[in-house]
């Protein structure tokens, strides 16, 4: 039985139509409400958007090129597998540029950035305390947005974000987990310390062990999820 069509709705979002239909499908998409590999209908998504077929082919484009979606011309149009090979590559150009602007961000810290990082982990440890382990997701997130973000450079937390999408969507294959959540707040309670130290070193050393155990968790996946991977 195939599994029921996501809640999408791009009622209340701001923008071109275009675009609104986008974001609704590449969340579904990154929230694994949309599986790899499940089958993408134009007539469907019209309908139950409630938009003509140009808006819909539009966004549909563009996550393609997002890697979020394969377009097979006169087939079908699929939400995109996973590879192992880009997700090693994705959390290798994650580490260079997260590692790099950890460093920066101890050394040019400020004291009000110190603190919005600190009520961030604060939230982390009360959604995990709670056991809302969505909630710790997004939180988790917007660590990672507020780190890059101080960094002064407004198009890192853009560029990690778009080269990050099949990490994003692989970790809710492993949420929750026993432990994790925990053992993810005291890693960035770590980074945390150095920053407020203004220590570059153990900054970068400490992101470095917080990104490195990602992947050796995703790797099991392949084995325990084959549908949703594409052949070695």
């Amino acid at each position: 039985m195939p599994d029921p069509d996501p809640a999408l709705d791009i009622a209340g979002m701001e923008g071109p139509l275009g675009q609104r239909v986008y974001v609704a499908l590449r969340e579904a998409i990154l929230d694994m409400a949309l599986a790899p590999g499940r089958v993408l209908r134009k007539g469907a998504l019209c309908e139950q958007l409630g938009v003509s077929r140009s808006p819909v082919a539009e966004a549909l484009g563009r996550l393609s090129s997002d890697g979020l979606v394969d377009i097979i011309p006169q087939s079908a149009t699929r939400v995109s597998r996973f590879s192992m090979t880009e997700l090693r590559e994705e959390n290798f150009l994650r580490e260079a540029v997260e590692t790099a602007a950890v460093a920066r961000v101890a050394r040019i810290r400020t004291e009000a950035q110190l603190a919005r990082l600190s009520r961030n982990l604060r939230l982390q440890q009360l959604l995990v305390e709670d056991g809302d382990f969505h909630g710790f997701f997004e939180a988790d997130l917007e660590f990672h947005e507020l780190m890059l973000g101080f960094t002064g450079f407004p198009k890192v937390a853009l560029v990690v974000g778009q080269m990050s999408f099949q990490l994003r969507r692989a970790r809710m294959l492993i949420l929750p987990e026993p432990r994790r959540p925990a053992e993810t707040v005291e890693e960035h309670g770590a980074i945390l310390e150095a920053i407020e130290a203004r220590d570059e070193a153990a900054a970068r050393a400490a992101m470095t062990r917080h990104l490195r155990q990602l992947i050796h968790r995703i790797e099991p996946l392949e084995r325990q999820y084959p549908d949703y991977f594409r052949p070695s």
